[in-house]
């Protein structure tokens, strides 16, 4: 069983500025009301304490599997034994016109995807708050 949801935004700022305002955990609460509160910091390893709107009453945990500066960046959290696992993908890439495609896809796999499933919301929303933050910041920033 899987199951994700994902976003778009085409943004008008080259992918370096897209990338640098992304990596900056601090400058989240300038930009990003897809998030309550985050800490940590943005390195292969690392993992960020992130509260979402989507769920305000819990903390998530998820660690920075993947980082290639300034195209992909992969957090992943889940249950031992590959029971659970959530997956978010970030990924920027030139449009050829010195803007940015922005994409973002979260995806839940496991054995108990199902049942668990069941119990998150729908993310869609958080997901376009947080795409729509993030495109006014970079163009903003230009």
């Amino acid at each position: 069983m899987s199951f994700s949801y994902e976003t778009n935004a085409t943004i008008d700022a080259p992918p370096e500025r897209v990338w640098s305002i992304l990596t900056d955990v601090p400058g989240y609460a300038r930009w990003n009301e897809a998030v309550v509160s985050i800490s940590g910091r943005i390195a292969v390893g690392e993992k960020l304490d992130l509260v979402s709107v989507a769920n305000p009453k819990r903390t998530f945990h998820p660690k920075v599997t993947r980082l290639t500066a300034p195209s992909s960046m992969v957090w992943s959290d889940g249950m031992p034994f590959g029971l659970f696992k959530g997956e978010r993908t970030y990924t920027i890439a030139s449009d050829g016109n010195g803007g940015s495609r922005f994409h973002m896809k979260e995806s839940f796999t496991g054995p108990m995807a199902g049942l668990i499933g069941k119990s998150i919301p729908d993310l869609t929303p958080s997901m376009e708050l947080f795409a729509a933050g993030l495109k006014a910041e970079a163009e903003r920033a230009g």
